[in-house]
């Protein structure tokens, strides 16, 4: 029997793309609806073909905001200039975080994800309505393989969202966490605009921290997590990037080393620590 042709199979995503879309339900209803294997939609080709696993014991940089202002500012400009990454510890002493965040913050996030589907369908949507949106994969109908994701993000500035759009299961939770993550956005552009011998206030006058966008990704459980992502190789095109992330890991950091061997590295959670990633527009300064 022949092949479908090209064109037919171009019709035939895109209308299982729509059906997925349209369902309201994210990735979390596929695993809801019981299924056994990873759907075509979202199976990748091997992650590791470009570049391979880096050697155990290879980490990102850590950044510790418990020691003088000047070592934490000549530390964190190097971890920025030479990897791009670094884990920040003991921000909770040095800027007043509660211990329980990013912690309570990611248990909301979680609680919305997981509420039944009729209640989680009715936030659904890919247009930032009052600065709030929930949806699977911004790429969905771009990209070649879709990612097992589903995502809730809020714009936190210049113009602030509509608290009444964040779902109530985790709209405290996500507001304080703006504001402590804004803390750590703020102390990091101070020591990095040291670190580049520009004073401490410079990047956050070149209103570095003005724009704001919490993004709070969801990886439900996969039934086949080998054939596909969680999220594909990128960068992140802001300033910085405070991710707190779970217990449960999978973040890699590609690396090149000075003999110009690239390799992926697991950055494996850190009790306590935040991931901070250099965004293209720092990159370019």
């Amino acid at each position: 029997m022949a092949s479908p042709s090209a064109p037919a199979a171009q019709s035939d995503r895109a209308a299982l793309l729509k059906a997925f879309d349209e369902a309201c339900t994210g990735v979390r209803g596929l695993v809801e609806s019981g299924v056994s294997s990873v759907p075509a939609l979202f199976v990748h080709p091997d992650p590791y073909a470009s570049a391979p696993l880096a050697p155990p014991g290879v980490s990102i940089p850590v950044v510790d905001l418990s020691l003088p202002a000047p070592a934490a500012a000549a530390a964190a400009a190097e971890a920025a200039r030479s990897w791009g990454f670094f884990h920040l510890i003991n921000h909770y002493q040095a800027l007043g975080v509660p211990e329980d965040y990013p912690a309570r913050a990611l248990a909301a996030v979680r609680a919305f994800n997981e509420l039944p589907a009729a209640e989680r369908s009715a936030h659904y949507g890919r247009s930032m309505v009052g600065g709030v949106s929930y949806f699977s994969n911004v790429d969905l109908f771009r990209t070649s393989a879709a990612s097992w994701r589903d995502t809730v993000q809020i714009a936190f500035g210049p113009q602030r969202a509509d608290p009444a759009r964040i779902p109530a299961v985790c709209r405290e939770e996500l507001l304080e966490w703006d504001a402590h993550a804004t803390a750590v956005g703020r102390a990091l552009l101070g020591l990095l605009s040291e670190g580049l011998g520009l004073g401490s206030t410079r990047l956050e006058e070149a209103s570095c921290l003005e724009g704001r966008v919490m993004v709070c990704h969801y990886y439900p459980v996969c039934p086949e997590p080998e054939r596909t992502m969680g999220i594909v190789p990128h960068t992140d095109p802001g300033g910085l990037t405070v991710l707190a992330q779970d217990c449960v890991g999978g973040l890699q950091v590609k690396q090149t080393d000075d003999d110009g061997a690239s390799y992926w590295v697991d950055v494996k959670p850190v009790p306590g620590a935040l991931v901070i990633n250099v965004g293209d527009l720092l990159q370019a300064v």
